[in-house]
């Protein structure tokens, strides 16, 4: 309950709402009452007597309801004593977006300081300092100065996303409207919430099939393990940890106020604690994509089925690098696919259709290959250029989920390839535009399927 109301607040007070457009205090007031949310809001102004067409007070505790949720949008100076006003009213939950705390050292670090000994004498859970807030795809409540305009909300889905940074934050909201967010929450300088306590309270939500993280520290990474390992055989946590080098270390710092700590005790931790990590933005989003649509894989054995051999060439390198194999077909199924696909078809470290490949032969192939023991992951790559593969293509892949593989494609292209990318992720299956991105989606998949089969078990 104590995080619940973060995201399932029914009434919320932004503190230093704003009449000026472009100001932090009017956009997250905009946000929140404009748009999706359908619970009560109270702007919080003492000069003003109305705000957006909603009634203004001058302090929460004028406000004649219950009020679950605060977010302070004010300079950090003026927050220590507000905060007291919200444990005086009995809010419980507070969001600070404002900036100016402990990543500035000295008296800003002590106002955060002040602000979390205030919230703790009153049982104030607190998300930030320095963040963007949180969103919820279910109440659609949303505490972003990111403008409707510019920046997209994503529907419900099954991605959860925790994140230090808000830049990250923002761009991973838009890149996942395709997929959906269940939870996000940006952490900011983690005063008191971090992301050991929300990743706690995420194994048990049941909208969240996987979590994500953008770290650039822990505040107590012993902590953070111990829930993990919980965590991790209910549903797979995807991380990206920055701060790896002493310069990204003293970045941290200066960003979010976090000591970054040393990688290699951080890479090690991860590894043993069943944790996937990402080595870089881009592929914390395509692995966390991969295991919302897919299921995990049983084993590394990964064929390769295509019309155009190139890709199959750079995931066979990439396929090295992720200690990842080439599956070895069983005799049954080289036999069949000799047979079904002659010369010039090639049937050898994966099935090369050629150019005049059309779906059905694709059909044909998948089949084959779903069916081999030996085959743990199903690997398509796509010329969609090439005139003989017809639109046919898009459900004799989406069809081939009935098989119960895990399934991820590759193509790379201009618009008509994005046309049928779209269509395939529509129905559950996830492409990526490189041979690269996609091996690193398949790692997802089979090192949850490893952490599963080998630590699960143990540990549940």
């Amino acid at each position: 309950m104590a995080l619940s109301r973060f995201f399932k607040a029914k009434s919320v007070a932004v503190i230093g709402a704003s009449s000026t457009p472009g100001r932090i205090g009017f956009e997250v007031l905009r946000s929140l009452s404009q748009y999706d949310y359908g619970g009560k809001v109270y702007p919080i102004n003492p000069t003003r007597s109305e705000l957006l067409g909603i009634k203004c007070y001058s302090s929460v505790l004028d406000v004649p309801d219950m009020i679950d949720l605060a977010v302070f949008t004010l300079r950090s100076t003026m927050i220590p004593e507000l905060m007291e006003e919200c444990g005086r009213k009995g809010i419980k939950n507070v969001i600070i977006v404002s900036g100016g705390f402990k990543e500035l050292g000295g008296e800003y670090a002590d106002a955060e300081d002040e602000v979390v000994q205030v919230a703790k004498s009153y049982g104030i859970r607190v998300i930030g300092p320095n963040c963007i807030g949180v969103f919820d795809g279910e109440t659609r409540l949303d505490t972003f100065f990111q403008s409707h305009e510019r920046m997209v909300r994503p529907p419900l889905g099954p991605i959860a996303f925790i994140t230090q940074s808000g830049t990250f934050g923002v761009a991973m909201l838009e890149w996942a409207a395709s997929v959906g967010i269940s939870k996000f929450v940006s952490i900011g300088n983690r005063a008191d919430v971090d992301e050991a306590d929300l990743i706690d309270y995420l194994k048990d939500d049941r909208q969240t099939h996987v979590i994500s993280l953008y770290v650039e520290g822990f505040r107590d990474g012993r902590k953070f393990l111990k829930v993990a390992r919980e965590v991790v055989p209910k549903k797979p946590i995807v991380i990206l940890k920055a701060g790896r080098t002493e310069q990204g270390s003293r970045a941290a710092m200066s960003h979010t106020g976090s000591l970054a700590g040393s990688y290699d005790v951080s890479r090690g931790a991860f590894k043993q604690f069943g944790l996937i990590e990402a080595l870089d933005f881009q592929e914390l989003f395509d692995m966390a994509k991969a295991l919302a649509l897919q299921p995990p894989a049983d084993g590394n054995g990964i064929a390769m089925v295509t019309n155009g051999a190139g890709p199959c060439v750079m995931a066979a390198d990439a396929f090295v690098e992720r200690e990842l194999q080439l599956a070895v077909l069983e005799r049954e199924s080289s036999e069949k696919l000799k047979e079904i696909f002659p010369p010039p078809y090639i049937i050898d470290t994966s099935v090369d259709l050629t150019g005049s490949a059309t779906s059905k032969d694709y059909e044909g192939a998948i089949e084959i290959l779903a069916k081999d023991k030996h085959v743990n992951v199903i690997m398509p790559f796509f010329v969609f250029q090439d005139t003989p593969l017809d639109e046919g293509i898009v459900e004799v892949v989406i069809e081939a989920k009935k098989f119960g593989k895990p399934i991820v494609c590759g193509s790379s292209g201009g618009s008509y390839t994005a046309k049928q990318s779209e269509r395939i992720e529509r129905g559950g299956i996830p492409v990526y535009p490189t041979p690269e991105r996609t091996v690193a989606a398949a790692y997802a998949l089979v090192r949850y399927g490893s952490v599963r089969e080998t630590l699960g078990n143990k540990w549940l």
